[in-house]
């Protein structure tokens, strides 16, 4: 990756945001990350950037909010000069039943998972130039929904995918690209592979494991690269063979 480039990856604090934030210093971008709660752990992330040799910056910005979603795009490419990567990684989880999901919990999931990424893209828009990525993390279950309880959560990563290909041909005649990233079950400390969850999970996989973080921003690693420069309105599953 060249240098000079930068990186904004929204939820980056902890979990699969973090692990991608590192990636992309790793391959030596700039990166900027944004939180909401977990302040301290942002910035730890920010340290590990910084150790790299890279430059980091970590913006609080609630994704219910819209303006603050805006405002963070304008700030990571103010503080850092310029943007290149956008990695629309936050994102929530609402499981229930069908009829105990209440207008304000279908609210809340998607103003922050389909709002806010339509919002964040759209300002990054604005400034990404020729070369410029944008990468999104949906789920699994925009793919197959293996049981009851999921309806809110896999509408809102499932209209990820249509708000991916529809940028990759907005912004196609730019040079820009657009894909979206599809985890699996991933060991983290909101899904832990030794939870209670993790044996059903593991077992709806072709593999019989959870996948990790890292494996996940791989994949983004690649896409954010020059390598991945003729690839574009295209769905990648990291998830065992959740869909298979």
């Amino acid at each position: 990756m060249d240098s000079s480039k930068v990186a904004l990856v929204t939820g980056g604090s902890r979990g699969i945001g973090a692990e991608i934030a590192l990636r992309l210093a790793q391959d030596g971008a700039d990166v900027a990350l944004t939180y909401v709660a977990g302040e301290r752990a942002a910035h730890e992330v920010v340290a590990k950037i910084e150790a790299m040799g890279r430059r980091g910056v970590a913006i609080r910005a609630d994704a219910a909010d819209a303006g603050a979603t805006v405002a963070a795009v304008e700030r990571a490419a103010a503080v850092l000069g310029r943007l290149d990567i956008l990695v629309n990684n936050v994102g929530i989880g609402v499981l229930g039943p069908l009829d105990e999901l209440s207008p304000d919990a279908v609210d809340r999931v998607l103003d922050i998972n389909v709002r806010s990424v339509f919002l964040t893209s759209q300002a990054a828009a604005a400034r990404l130039g020729r070369g410029g990525r944008i990468i999104t993390i949906g789920s699994c279950m925009a793919q197959r929904v293996p049981g009851p309880g999921g309806t809110l959560y896999a509408m809102s990563k499932a209209a990820l995918t249509g708000l991916t290909k529809a940028l990759a041909r907005e912004l196609g005649g730019r040079g820009v690209t657009a894909n979206i990233v599809h985890p699996g079950p991933i060991d983290t400390d909101m899904n832990p592979a030794d939870g209670p969850y993790a044996e059903a999970q593991s077992a709806m996989t072709a593999l019989g494991r959870y996948g990790t973080a890292g494996e996940v921003a791989a994949m983004v690693g690649y896409l954010a690269g020059d390598e991945a420069s003729y690839v574009t309105g295209a769905e990648f599953s990291v998830d065992g063979g959740h869909a298979a």
